[in-house]
């Protein structure tokens, strides 16, 4: 039986949008009829395209790889609307990126630098809560989410977290200090800008100071890394940084690591979905050494 196109359009409607009645709206087509339309597609191809829980529709397996080929087919009918147009063939791939809205940018930048400037590369990128991102993930509206904590994926989820990268933390602030101070002693007196108690390098500093039974004077928490490089470089305060977040103060010597905190880290991830294949350019991504992205004068003070 030869694959219904149109079927095809209404179920890519449906599973780009995520909701059967918004799809119908867009579509102009009742509800009931765009169901039944899809149902004839996966009688058709002898799979449910999504798992039907009350309201609520999901992609199942074969959904998702029907959707990717989906995004492919259609991707290539604009192109082909646009050759027409304007003459001009785009043959550009597209790449939707993902990134937790406290991520540094600085990393995010550094990680993407190979793909820059490509003309053959369209980058999407997308900031937003995990919970969001790894949603858009699963309809296959994104390739790759970045994120600084590992998720577990499952049968109707098939995420896979992937350890791009790991930096140690630092106290970070102005030049001028002690260096020849170290933790916990370092920390006396000393105003700290510190991560939201829901940071990974938040509970860690905490589980550290706990320790060695200190008590730092806390005078910001701030969840978004691009305002802790703002207030560290602004303020005159210190704060419990990966180095990679002001890497371009460090360069300058605006801002100062006064030595690494032990066995506290920033992770990275990559988190994306389990494919049969998958695109070139996050191929070449994923493969860089972690150096390429996380180069910054870190000084370990430690010794």
């Amino acid at each position: 039986m030869k694959l219904n196109y149109h079927h095809l359009y209404y179920f890519w409607m449906v599973a780009r949008t995520g909701h059967l009645t918004r799809a119908a709206k867009m579509l102009h087509v009742s509800q009931s009829a765009l169901s039944g339309q899809i149902r004839k597609l996966e009688d058709s191809l002898g799979h449910d395209l999504f798992i039907r829980e009350s309201r609520k529709l999901t992609l199942s397996e074969a959904g998702r790889m029907a959707f990717s080929y989906a995004e492919e087919i259609f991707r290539h009918g604009e192109e082909l609307t646009a050759l027409f147009a304007s003459g001009a063939q785009p043959n550009r791939e597209v790449m939707r990126i993902g990134a937790v809205a406290t991520l540094s940018r600085n990393f995010q930048e550094a990680f993407l630098q190979p793909l820059l400037g490509r003309d053959d590369l369209e980058l999407c990128l997308q900031s937003g809560h995990i919970d969001e991102l790894l949603r858009r993930l699963s309809a296959h509206r994104l390739d790759i989410v970045l994120s600084n904590q590992s998720v577990r994926g499952s049968e109707q989820n098939p995420w896979r977290s992937r350890l791009i990268a790991r930096q140690p933390v630092s106290i970070i602030g102005p030049p001028g200090a002690d260096s020849e101070t170290g933790f916990p002693d370092f920390l006396t007196g000393k105003h700290l800008i510190v991560p939201g108690p829901e940071s990974n390098i938040r509970q860690g500093f905490d589980q550290l100071c706990e320790y060695h039974r200190i008590y730092p004077s806390i005078s910001a928490e701030v969840d978004d890394m691009a305002m802790m490089r703002l207030l560290t470089r602004d303020s005159g305060y210190y704060a419990v940084l990966p180095p990679v977040v002001v890497r371009d103060e460090l360069k300058s010597g605006a801002l100062k690591d006064y030595g690494v905190l032990p066995g506290i880290f920033e992770e990275f991830y990559a988190i994306s979905i389990r494919r049969r294949f998958e695109k070139p350019a996050l191929q070449e991504i994923l493969a860089q050494p972690a150096e390429n992205f996380l180069t910054s004068p870190v000084i370990d003070h430690s010794d």
